[in-house]
């Protein structure tokens, strides 16, 4: 799939629509990203671009109405509210020398610079810490050692087992309730039995996390959400 420019929809407000050609599309299709708001329309290889500006143009209504039921990109600094495993968290300065985590609030040291960042790679660690634990804990009660761990800021999935045992998480379950960040480890715990989502891996994955359909459910009405908090720059 190959991006070949942009066509902006007059009106309020103005809408950015990035063209992306594909050999496998037979038809026009429009899709706004339930994480940045980015509104893409894919088209066949060799469709004319005036379809796509009019079939654009057409949905136009569409589109913004998509757009304005989604929620707002939030940078994560002084003052900005970012959930840290549930619980949503005011970020505030403190006279502190490292970043804390308290019951209401982040606290990051007055006159630090880069706090976005800075926040990032403190969750990251906090993400870490708490999915070693529930995969060391997950993986003993199947009786299956796992491999390494590696962190990620995932948008397409929340985990995965590799074929050697080595699992991936996205590090943005920290900000999930600690119930959904277990379930995730236990659901890729679980392929270290099972490396598929047949009967018996979900049987599996019931028995080491029995809540697992209530978790799974809160990621399929929330996950996008996780996404909205910015942590660069």
């Amino acid at each position: 799939m190959a991006q070949t420019g942009s066509i902006r929809l007059p009106g309020e407000p103005e809408v950015e629509v990035v063209l992306r050609r594909s050999s496998r599309a037979r038809r026009l299709s429009l899709r706004v990203s339930g994480v940045d708001g980015r509104v893409t329309l894919t088209m066949p290889r060799f469709a004319p671009e005036r379809e796509a500006r009019s079939f654009a143009a057409e949905k136009a209504g569409w589109i913004r109405d998509r757009l304005a039921e989604q929620a707002p990109f939030i940078l994560a600094a002084p003052g900005a509210v970012v959930p840290v495993e549930g619980v949503a968290r005011r970020i505030e300065t403190a006279p502190l020398r490292r970043i804390a985590l308290s019951d209401q609030a982040l606290l990051v040291p007055e006159g630090a610079s880069r706090v976005p960042v800075r926040l990032g790679a403190f969750l990251r660690e906090l993400a870490r810490d708490r999915l070693a634990e529930a995969s060391a804990r997950h993986a003993a009660a199947l009786g299956r050692p796992h491999g390494t761990i590696t962190l990620r800021d995932t948008r397409s999935r929340w985990g995965s087992c590799s074929h050697e045992g080595n699992l991936m998480y996205s590090w943005r379950l920290i900000l999930a309730p600690p119930e959904v960040l277990d379930y995730v480890a236990a659901h890729e715990v679980a392929h270290l039995a099972h490396m598929d989502h047949s009967p018996r891996f979900w049987a599996t994955c019931a028995q080491l996390f029995p809540a697992h359909k209530a978790a799974r459910r809160w990621l399929r009405q929330n996950g996008a959400t996780l996404h909205r908090y910015g942590f660069k720059g």
